[in-house]
């Protein structure tokens, strides 16, 4: 097993919650710290504060994932006797990187939204507010038919094949292929000036066009040619719509009482606040973590019966009393699902790492209720 260093971990991160799903002016990516150095230990939080840096020093770690930007607005100083300063200053002297994944980590399957979602037992989801569509190429590649599962799983593994709810899809075709190498080839198969016939396999999958590039290097690296023959298509058919918070319906119809009481157990949350009538039936729920005050008339057009989303304004609540959507607010710290999220989707994407991912076990919530 090997140490990573900070670019592969990141890299494979990327794969999942790669930095075109973040909205636009999100201040995403690395935020203090070189990626450039062996990473063995990294903790996963949701915000980042002293207290956590203190944590990552103690469990040995050099660097932090964090939900929440630690630097949301651009800093017009790093004067060390003032909070920000101080948390900028411990981090560089205790060379630890901090990389931020914010709406990228919202939007991304499995991401905060799913994570909620799963949470409060929601059935049959569907993207709340869509917010990305990617457009999708082809990738069709000829291989010697005892590399063709060798290059099946490289391709995968670079994210080709997604569709929808499936991963790893691809097709197969069985062929002749010809080809007479030069003088000045180093032909895999074959000999220099004879013509060669050799049974191999064409693979198709489909890929969004901007991971392309990075797909097509992990198959050439893994074919055993020295001149890799391959075709890219553009499709005209897009993906589906990936985006913030989430769409479901429960098992079972429950009142808004019942789903509210239901909310903090399954969020963990001792107190909420909660618009609407308490016997109303719910049926169908839209989720979005955080601030989701932006978004009640999506909540309101998507047939929700409920809407839980955090930050509610006060005004906002009222337009909501006023159009006939209910909602729970349990806070914006309820996407620390996100942390143990992150933890188990890293570890199980790279078993094979010398690397340990932590979760945070530092309360950041500010609030108390009394």
């Amino acid at each position: 097993m090997k140490i990573p260093n900070g670019h592969q971990i990141i890299e494979e991160f990327e794969k999942w919650s790669p930095k075109y799903l973040a909205m636009e002016g999100d201040p995403i990516g690395l935020h203090v710290g070189t990626l450039n150095k062996k990473i063995d230990r990294v903790l996963v939080t949701l915000d980042v504060n002293e207290e956590v840096v203190d944590e990552a020093i103690a469990k040995g770690a050099g660097l932090i994932i964090a939900h929440h930007p630690p630097i949301f607005r651009p800093l017009k100083n790093l004067q060390t006797d003032f909070p920000q300063g101080r948390l900028m200053g411990k981090l560089i002297k205790s060379d630890i990187a901090v990389y931020a994944a914010h709406t990228n980590l919202d939007v991304a399957a499995g991401g905060v939204n799913d994570l909620l979602a799963t949470a409060l037992g929601l059935q049959n989801t569907k993207v709340l507010v869509p917010t990305y569509e990617a457009e999708l190429v082809k990738i069709a590649v000829f291989v010697p038919e005892t590399h063709e599962e060798t290059v099946r799983e490289a391709l995968a593994k670079a994210g080709a094949g997604a569709i929808g709810d499936y991963e790893s899809c691809s097709y197969t075709l069985s062929g002749t292929g010809r080809f007479r190498p030069t003088n000045d080839a180093d032909p895999y198969i074959g000999e220099a000036g004879k013509m060669e016939v050799t049974a191999e396999s064409k693979v198709e999958v489909v890929v969004r066009k901007n991971e392309k590039d990075r797909v097509i290097k992990a198959m050439i690296s893994a074919h055993p040619y020295e001149e890799v023959a391959y075709d890219v298509f553009t499709l005209e058919n897009k993906e589906i719509a990936m985006g913030l918070g989430r769409v479901g319906t429960l098992e079972t119809p429950m009142t808004l009482a019942e789903f509210a009481e239901w909310t903090k157990q399954q969020l963990g949350v001792p107190a909420l606040r909660v618009v609407g009538a308490p016997d109303t039936v719910i049926k169908k729920v839209a989720v979005l973590g955080g601030d989701g005050n932006k978004y009640i008339q999506q909540a309101k057009r998507s047939g929700a019966d409920v809407y839980v989303t955090g930050d509610l304004y006060f005004h906002v609540a009222q337009d909501a009393q006023d159009i006939g959507l209910n909602v729970v607010d349990p806070g914006h710290h309820v996407e620390k699902v996100i942390i143990q999220g992150v933890v188990d989707h890293m570890s199980k994407q790279q078993p094979t790492w010398q690397c340990e991912f932590l979760p945070s076990e530092t309360d950041t919530e500010p609030f108390r209720f009394m």
